[in-house]
């Protein structure tokens, strides 16, 4: 528990893209794509480079964990920091965790010098990012709440006007939600939902985890 709560939220990748760009006529194409631990992540830059065999250089950065507890970078034979660095920093800026890129460069025959690689390299992933879909995970708990007919029309109030949508509800004799609470949120909305029962349901904290809040 004291590790989550040093982090409130990160943010991943739900699915890779991949984009290009042009610098005097080297072509630069970024791909992503989500990983979840080093050996994925060096399994997608390994297919990544037998895709692109043909390229001049397979620039690579990825992050694992939720607070970026592991994190590597290749300039894969471009001079010292004009690559890899760049590349993940725009990752660290994005506030990205469990994510791996790989810049391939064509070479178009111009040298672009050292500032003009670490300008390449960083637009080529901010636009590979663009081109993938994202998602901000946030820490919290998800819990199980069971209330008869006549309580559910009140925690569903309370749920809206949270901004809150039930990932699953089942209906029998009773009504079962099961929803997730951010962490800051949860004793005020426990207590709401209480009092608007009458105390007529059950809460059980199931666990206490990282989900989806947002797409961004």
């Amino acid at each position: 528990m004291a590790e989550t709560k040093k982090t409130a939220s990160y943010r991943i990748v739900t699915e890779g893209g991949s984009n290009e760009i042009v610098e005097k006529k080297s072509r630069f194409i970024a791909t992503i794509a989500p990983v979840k631990t080093e050996e994925e992540a060096q399994s997608f830059i390994e297919q990544t480079k037998r895709k692109y065999w043909d390229a001049r250089h397979n620039c690579s950065a990825f992050i694992i964990g939720s607070r970026g507890e592991l994190s590597r970078c290749s300039d894969d034979g471009e001079p010292s920091g004009t690559a890899g660095r760049p590349m993940l920093e725009v990752l660290m800026g994005e506030g990205l965790s469990d994510v791996a890129v790989v810049v391939t460069r064509y070479f178009g025959g111009v040298l672009l010098g050292t500032g003009g690689l670490v300008r390449a390299y960083t637009r080529a992933v901010q636009e590979g990012l663009a081109a993938s879909r994202l998602a901000t995970l946030r820490y919290g708990t998800r819990l199980w709440i069971e209330t008869d007919y006549q309580g559910i029309g009140k925690i569903q109030y309370i749920l809206g006007k949270a901004g809150i949508q039930p990932e699953d509800v089942q209906y029998t004799d009773k009504v079962s939600l099961q929803v997730f609470f951010l962490q800051e949120e949860k004793e005020k909305l426990i207590k709401e939902i209480v009092e608007a029962t009458a105390a007529k349901c059950r809460i059980e904290e199931k666990e206490s985890c990282f989900a989806p809040t947002a797409d961004c």
